[in-house]
C-alpha cells in the first residue's frame, strides 16, 4: 500500500511530469502508467497519481479507449481553440508589455528578437529562442493572473511540434517579432496588441495546413 503522500511531492510530481512533457520527453501519444511514471521519477504512486490527476483536468494526459492513460494528442478543433485563446491573451500580453515593460525587459526582447536569425538552422535552439521571447513577453505584462492563463495556454501548446523551420516560417516570424518589438519601444499598445495577433494567426494558418497535410483529412469551411 502507498504512503500518504506529502502536498510537496505531488506537486513536485505534476511539476517534473508536466515538464516532461513540455520539453518532449513524454511526447504526445505515448501511453503511460503510474507504475512506469513512479519508476522514471523515483517517487511513490501516491503523488504521481495526484499528478495524473491534475495533468488530466489541465488536457495534458487524457484517457484513450483501448490504450488507457496517454499523453494528449491535440485534434483540429482543438488547435483551432487553442489558437484563438493564444490570439486574445497574447494580443492583451502585448498591449500590457507596451504599457508596463521595464527598459530592462524590452532590451531583452529586442536582443532576442535580434539573435533569432543566428538559430535558423538550429530547430531545437530556435525553439528555445521563441519559447524565452514570449515568456519575457508574458512577464513584461506584469499582470499575475494574465501570466497563470498564459502559461496553462503554453503547456498545451507545447504538445504541438515546433514548425519554425518549415516552409520558411522562421524569417517570416522573425519579422513579426520586429514589428512587435518596434511597438513594445515605441509604447504603443494597439500596435504591439495588432502585431501579436496578426503574429498568432499567421502561426495558426499554418498549423492548420500542417496538420491537414499529416492527416490527409481537409479542413472543415468555417462553420460547417
Amino acid at each position: 500500500m502507498d504512503s500518504p503522500a506529502h502536498p510537496g511531492r505531488g506537486h513536485e510530481a505534476y511539476a517534473r511530469v508536466r515538464e516532461a512533457i513540455r520539453d518532449g520527453t513524454l511526447p504526445p501519444g505515448v501511453r503511460l502508467t503510474e507504475t512506469d511514471l513512479a519508476a522514471r521519477f523515483g517517487v511513490s504512486r501516491t503523488p504521481i497519481r495526484q499528478a495524473i490527476a491534475r495533468l488530466e483536468a489541465e488536457g495534458l494526459l487524457t484517457h484513450e479507449p483501448r490504450r488507457g492513460l496517454a499523453v494528449s494528442r491535440p485534434d483540429h478543433a482543438q488547435v483551432v481553440e487553442l489558437y484563438v485563446m493564444r490570439e486574445i491573451l497574447e494580443g492583451a500580453a502585448a498591449r500590457l508589455a507596451a504599457q508596463h515593460a521595464s527598459e530592462t525587459e524590452i532590451a531583452a526582447m529586442e536582443e532576442l528578437v535580434a539573435g533569432e536569425p543566428a538559430s535558423f538552422a538550429d530547430a531545437p535552439k530556435l525553439a528555445a529562442v521563441n519559447q524565452r521571447l514570449h515568456g519575457l513577453l508574458y512577464l513584461a505584462a506584469h499582470n499575475r493572473y494574465l501570466l497563470r492563463s498564459l502559461e496553462q495556454l503554453s503547456a498545451t501548446m507545447a504538445l504541438l511540434p515546433s514548425l519554425l523551420t518549415i516552409g520558411g516560417r522562421a524569417q517570416q516570424a522573425h519579422e513579426e517579432h520586429l514589428v512587435l518589438a518596434a511597438a513594445l519601444r515605441a509604447r504603443d499598445g494597439a500596435a504591439a496588441e495588432e502585431a501579436a495577433r496578426r503574429h498568432s494567426r499567421a502561426a495558426q494558418r499554418q498549423r492548420l495546413a500542417w496538420l491537414v497535410q499529416v492527416s490527409g483529412v481537409p479542413m472543415a469551411a468555417p462553420g460547417g
